[in-house]
């Protein structure tokens, strides 16, 4: 894999920021629940948990309101048994470097997803430089149990509706493995587009997998998008795990005008009612609407550019330009993490313009608050997340976590809960 070019200087970047906060225009779920506590003696508090992906570690934080830190959890207390059976094997420790070069930026990444189970006692991680997911006790921040992912690199999870089930990409074999989250078991797999990305579970009994093709590389130029893979989105049975449908979002996207986009989906969030389909796709500082019964994409929103952003797309992470979507518990607005624009914005859905461009640090996510009101986002570039309010458009608290925060979930714990001691 080819390291990723540095990114433009501090203080460019922060210019940057200064002129988006000058800018700062006003212009003009997943259908996937958290998992829902499963009856038990004992009462549980919902909580957000952040995953600090070079750390190693989860933050602990409250779903609503201040979002303060409740705790932290160690997700690799394994590290070293893990770290010894990479050195001792040249093919692993081969992959294990180049996740380090590619998609790392030069770090390992030691947590990727995660989701409580649904008694709240352990978290599910995947890692992806350990290849593996892993079910880690909230109480003792021991391992339960481990599933090692086909092929060298563990991605995105998602959790099924009733939170008993956890899909995970194994990105390097092109599979999706469907595990029982209580006790790591399989209970399914199917293949995928190449390199396989985000997964969503819908009400109507899929799963959806989108495929991102090879993003660490520096063939970046329009004309070589044919070097990136086969990129498609997979449906899948979410009961049998047989595949029922295959979508090319390249042949919609030039029927609808738009060949100069990547067919590459990166993040996506169906509206509540799972009509409409909105994702990012590489190197597109926009979003994409797709109309699910009608098979077509409806309607493409560009929003804006941060000045200092270089135009030399190899400087983009992993392809990304903006990386990061979530959609308001009413399907009115959208949240989008402008990645490498250092900025997020609430997009109004019936007119797809934007809100107030909030400045943000390398933006990876987007979430929604426990209480539905805010948009939170993971800014990796600054170790902290940050909420915005969805009605306002506005910040309303950032809070300090670990390094390089990735992903954001809703979860549950045991009222009363007290992290495991540090180990």
């Amino acid at each position: 894999m080819t390291p990723v070019p540095p990114r433009p200087s501090r203080s460019r970047r922060r210019a940057g920021l200064a002129a988006l906060a000058a800018l700062a225009l006003a212009l003009p779920t997943p259908l996937a629940a958290p998992p829902t506590p499963a009856a038990a003696a004992v009462a549980l508090q919902e909580v957000m948990f952040v995953g600090n992906n070079w750390d190693g570690t989860a933050d602990v934080i409250r779903s609503r309101g201040d979002y303060a830190k409740l705790g932290r959890i160690n997700v690799i207390p394994d590290r070293e048994a893990r770290l010894r059976e990479i050195y001792l094997n040249p093919i692993k420790l081969a992959y294990f470097l180049g996740i380090r070069q590619g998609p790392g930026e030069g770090h390992d990444q030691f947590v990727d997803d995660m989701y409580t189970t649904p008694d709240g006692t352990a978290l599910v991680a995947s890692r992806p430089s350990f290849a593996d997911v892993v079910s880690i006790d909230l109480a003792t921040g021991a391992i339960r149990w481990r599933f090692p992912v086909s092929g060298y690199r563990a991605d995105h999870m998602a959790v099924s509706p009733d939170g008993t089930r956890v899909a995970v990409s194994a990105s390097t074999s092109n599979t999706v493995h469907v595990l029982d989250i209580r006790t790591g078991a399989q209970l399914g797999s199917f293949g995928t587009g190449d390199k396989p990305h985000e997964n969503i579970f819908t009400r109507d009994n899929r799963l959806w997998n989108m495929s991102i093709g090879e993003v660490n590389t520096d063939l970046d130029a329009p004309w070589l998008d044919w070097t990136k893979g086969d990129r498609r989105i997979t449906v899948a049975d979410a009961t049998t795990y047989q595949v029922v449908k295959v979508i090319d979002m390249r042949e919609r996207l030039d029927a609808a005008g738009r060949r100069d986009l990547s067919d590459a989906v990166r993040p996506a969030v169906f509206t509540p009612d799972g009509s409409r389909l909105y994702f990012q796709v590489s190197f597109f500082n926009g979003l994409v609407e797709y109309d699910v019964a009608a098979d077509r994409i409806t309607r493409v929103a560009t929003l804006p550019k941060n000045p200092a952003t270089s135009e030399d797309r190899t400087t983009w992470v992993n392809d990304s330009r903006h990386h990061g979507l979530s959609v308001s518990p009413d399907g009115s607005r959208l949240c989008v993490a402008g990645t490498m624009d250092d900025y997020a914005t609430v997009v109004d859905r019936a007119t797809l313009l934007p809100g107030t461009l909030v400045p943000a640090s390398k933006p990876y996510w987007a979430t929604v608050s426990g209480d539905g009101r805010d948009c939170v986002i993971s800014e990796s570039g600054a170790d902290q997340v940050t909420a915005i309010n969805f009605a306002t458009g506005q910040k309303v608290a950032s809070v300090a976590v670990g390094d390089h925060p990735q992903r954001v979930r809703i979860g549950h714990l045991p009222a009363g809960w007290t992290p495991p001691p540090a180990g």
